[in-house]
Order: C-alpha cells, then structure tokens, then sequence
C-alpha cells in the first residue's frame, strides 16, 4: 500500500481532542488521524460482492441529482408481478430451465438495484443531505 503524505492545518480544539484521543489511547496521533479519516470518508464498497464494486465505486463521482435518482429508482410493476410469477412457479416446483435463469438473473438485477439505491443514499447522507425515510426511497 503506497502512502501519500499530507499536510492539514486544523483548528486547535480539533488538534486538541485528537491529541487527547491520541494520549488517552497510547497510540500515535497519525494512527488516531487516519482512523478519523477512514471513519469520516464516503462510505465504502468493498464489501459488496466483486461483480458489483466497480459500478458501485463510480457512485463516489456522480452529482447529488443523479445520485437522488438512483436512490429512488423502482423495479416495474410489470417487472415486479414477472418475479412474483416466477417465485410462485419456483415454490410449486414447476419452473422450467429457461424460467429459472430469468429467475436467477432477476434475482442479480434486483441485488444490483438495492446496492445502488443503498450506496447513493449513503453517499448522499455524507455530502449532508437528510434522506426521507427508506419506505418512500423504495
């Protein structure tokens, strides 16, 4: 991991909690800047699945209004009543081959939609917005 060195002038009451931090802890204060940095940063996207991080990393570069939109993106009623068709089918075993792929790749399709609409209204959160409550994002 390479390291970047960075100089940041900070107000002295913010020096001086982290200081304290960095005291009451017995850790270095650049361990205890670091930690605040990683905590403070967009939040971000390695625990997802790795067929979903690039797409996810490239939420971090979008404007706040693209990403409001993907945060209220919606499958289709059409969509929704084809998964719903689909489930029941599964659960009555009598999905064929063809309906299972399109059942599994709903199935990434949604996961793919949920982690979007979840990484844009994170990143939102960061940038300061308040978010309506998660029922009317869905």
């Amino acid at each position: 991991m390479s390291v970047q060195d960075v100089t940041v002038a900070l107000p002295e009451h913010l020096y001086q909690r982290l200081q304290n931090t960095a005291t009451a802890t017995q850790r270095p204060l650049s361990d205890i800047l670091i930690r605040a940095v990683e905590v403070g940063s967009p939040p971000g996207w390695e625990d997802a699945p790795a067929e979903f991080q690039v797409e996810l990393a490239s939420l971090d570069r979008l404007n706040d209004e693209a990403l409001w939109r993907i945060a209220r993106e919606r499958h289709s009623e059409a969509d929704m009543q084809r998964w719903q068709d689909l489930l029941d089918k599964n659960a009555s075993g009598t999905l064929t081959h063809e309906e299972a792929a399109e059942l599994a790749q709903m199935r990434t399709d949604a996961d793919r939609l949920t982690l979007r609409k979840a990484q844009a209204a994170a990143v939102l959160r960061w940038r300061g917005h308040m978010l309506p409550p998660a029922e009317s994002l869905s």
